[in-house]
């Protein structure tokens, strides 16, 4: 099982790489459990690719590093996405890395369980997860886990933060694990085609109530 942190933050030390550490310290021992081994864990810091990011874009293909860090994210079983809030959104560094992996591979991402994070210094930024990273995963046809993970300067140290982590962890480990269906070994409900849709007229007649039967 392999999960794949990508960490978005600047500085050294980052308070974005130290929320994706703790997401993944929570998750990997998650997603392989009752296994007494983790997952294994890869984390891709984007600071550190800044400059292959740019050329991507003028050059039109990876290189080696980059490369590596594209083929990292494709192989994983499951993805933690973290980055600083800047103008209340994403970072562009983590935009751009996202813009190039999709232009190298548009499916990448497709189906892949990716847990959302951010780090900012007031908690009125904490929309940036619903407002701009799920939009953009679920562009990319990822699939989001439904608890993200953000970090106001003052959470650290707070009880909630903990709680958010936990819970964010346990719903990616449960996306890595699989459908219901492998996990559990019940076969998944039939879902229906566009064929086997019911005619919303055959549906509201079926719902139609009598009406009094006529007089002898």
């Amino acid at each position: 099982m392999k999960l794949v942190v990508v960490s978005a933050g600047l500085s050294v030390p980052s308070s974005t790489r130290l929320l994706a550490d703790r997401l993944a310290a929570a998750a990997a021992p998650a997603a392989t459990a009752p296994e007494p081994a983790p997952a294994d864990v890869r984390v891709i810091e984007l600071r550190d690719l800044a400059v292959e990011i740019a050329h991507t874009f003028t050059n039109g293909f990876p290189a080696p590093a980059l490369a590596d860090a594209f083929a990292e994210v494709a192989a994983a079983d499951g993805l933690i996405v973290v980055t600083p809030v800047f103008s209340a959104s994403y970072s562009g560094l983590f935009k751009s890395f996202f813009d190039a992996l999709s232009v190298t591979d548009e499916d990448a991402l497709t189906g892949k369980p990716v847990l959302i994070g951010a780090t900012g210094g007031t908690a009125r930024h904490s929309l940036v997860l619903d407002h701009a990273l799920r939009p953009l995963f679920s562009y990319l046809k990822a699939v989001v886990v439904p608890t993200g993970v953000y970090a106001a300067s003052e959470d650290w140290g707070a009880e909630g933060l903990d709680a958010r982590i936990g819970r964010a962890a346990s719903e990616l480990a449960a996306l890595m694990a699989g459908p219901a269906g492998r996990s559990t070994g019940r076969p998944l409900p039939k879902r229906d085609s566009f064929e086997e849709v019911t005619p919303f007229e055959q549906r509201l007649a079926a719902l139609s109530v009598p009406g009094p039967s006529p007089a002898p």
